[in-house]
């Protein structure tokens, strides 16, 4: 297994304590590892620090990028890094052909030069065998915040969960067994269905406005619009928001803030909270998915 990726050429730009984890596993299975964005000490011995994107991508087989991916400009998520790491189409024309590239959540443009330059592209943030590793520290982390802000202790305190996806469903499960009293807010009824499996309460969209009033905390975890303005004004101004749904999230904070709400946007909570267990996953599931990928690659271009 030490050797399972040896002689690959792998990228690694950007990115925060997970990747650090990441780059020793790459590095233990033999890989070539070129990163941008960390500091030589951060790195380990056998992996190359080179200054630029441009040289990190050139003749790249696999480029990993950050789980937060990029801004709309291109930028990469590098909190190590104290120069700009722009992702840009010149250093994606520097992969190698047919490269492997892998992202949390890739924006539109990466998307369109994969089509262009005849790359793969892998979006790993809503893969099963990460996201539900990695609704751990999520929930985890929404129910830290919640403990600093709220002046209660979360047993028996009224919650909220809106969604039920991977996310929720640990948050629910969790809030439970702390002795929360916990509702569940869901469109899918499979999903108020195990709601009510595990002991929670359950409701629709439809009905926000009449459960919020008694709601002492709240998590979102829709990445769309839920908690408008014509909702959070009929909701207990004492009540504590805390949205772990991709940027931008729900919730309206401008209107939260005008009727004296404390709504919290708390996206990538794994990388925040438990970096060493988050980058354990990455460690544990990209591996597999680099091999598996590439020899689909070798394997289309065989037949080709």
């Amino acid at each position: 297994m030490s050797s399972a990726l040896s002689g690959i050429k792998i990228a690694v730009a950007g990115g925060d304590d997970r990747e650090i984890v990441l780059i020793s596993e790459l590095i233990r299975l033999g890989a070539t590892i070129t990163v941008v964005g960390f500091p030589r000490e951060k790195v380990g011995h056998g992996g190359y620090v080179v200054s630029s994107v441009e040289e990190v991508c050139r003749g790249a087989e696999v480029l990993i990028l950050p789980m937060p991916g990029t801004d709309p400009n291109g930028l990469i998520r590098a909190v190590y890094s104290e120069e700009k790491l722009e992702l840009s189409e010149r250093a994606i024309k520097l992969l190698a052909p047919r490269a492997l590239v892998i992202i949390g959540t890739a924006r539109p443009f990466l998307r369109d030069w994969a089509k262009k330059y005849h790359f793969t592209l892998l979006e790993i943030a809503e893969m099963d065998e990460v996201a539900i590793l990695n609704s751990i520290p999520t929930a985890e982390g929404a129910i830290q915040i919640a403990m600093e802000e709220l002046p209660i202790t979360i047993h028996g305190a009224c919650a909220c969960v809106l969604g039920f996806g991977r996310v929720g469903f640990t948050l629910g499960r969790t809030l439970k067994a702390l002795g929360a009293e916990v509702t569940v807010v869901s469109r899918k009824p499979a999903e108020l269905a195990r709601a009510y499996e595990i002991g929670c309460h359950r409701a629709g969209f439809e009905e926000l406005s009449r459960i919020l009033p008694s709601m002492e905390v709240v998590f979102n975890t829709v990445p769309a619009m839920v908690l408008t303005r014509e909702v959070l004004r009929l909701a207990n101004p004492e009540t504590l928001i805390i949205d772990v749904a991709a940027q931008p999230g729900g919730t309206d904070f401008e209107a939260a803030h005008s009727v004296g709400i404390k709504a919290i946007l708390a996206p990538g909570l794994p990388g925040k909270v438990a970096p060493l267990t988050a980058g354990r996953i990455l460690a544990d599931v990209l591996p597999q998915l680099i091999i598996k990928e590439l020899s689909k690659i070798d394997a289309g271009l065989q037949y080709g």
